[in-house]
């Protein structure tokens, strides 16, 4: 059995926030972490409680090749894509932090611009050497292809730059 790789740990987090409760829909869990063996293969298991309804949740993820080293907060991944979020999830999260900054908590501010930045980031690594945009196989989840109709444009490389840029900048003035 293949597990898709959570790269590193605020990937796999992201992930998990991303997922609610099935049986309630609330994100609430206090995870517990550690290495399991499935079939043989090492993955990285998270498994608690649902903190409103008690039901029992797990993932297992699969562990990169080399382990990434973190460059600050948040830390996605390294060069390669993700294969737990998809590009339109990316632009999901990019959008959404984006557009919940909050004012007058300058430190917040920038943490909260952290993440769109490294949001788009992630999108940029779905778009091989030489092409100009994200290729259709970058999108394989409901919400990322909703994401991606409203309008594909979006995931062209010069208007990501663009939009990344723009994030880089605005984290800048809050430092």
């Amino acid at each position: 059995m293949t597990f898709a790789v959570a790269r590193t740990r605020d990937e796999a987090h992201l992930y998990l926030d991303l997922h609610p409760c099935k049986q309630c829909g609330s994100v609430e869990t206090t995870w517990d972490r550690g290495l399991s063996s499935v079939d043989g293969a090492l993955v990285d298991r998270y498994a608690g409680a649902c903190e409103d309804c008690g039901a029992e949740r797990e993932f297992l993820f699969g562990l990169p090749e080399r382990p990434v080293a973190s460059a600050g907060y948040p830390t996605f991944g390294g060069p390669e894509p993700s294969q737990l979020l998809d590009a339109g999830e990316w632009m999901w999260v990019a959008d959404l932090t984006a557009g919940n900054v909050p004012v007058g908590d300058r430190a917040e501010a920038r943490r909260t611009l952290s993440i769109a930045t490294a949001a788009v980031e992630e999108i940029v690594k779905f778009i091989p050497p030489g092409e100009e945009e994200v290729p259709d196989d970058g999108f394989w989840s409901a919400r990322g292809q909703q994401v991606r109709a409203a309008e594909p444009g979006r995931f062209q490389l010069d208007r990501l730059l663009i939009v990344r840029d723009t994030y880089r900048d605005l984290v800048a003035q809050h430092g």
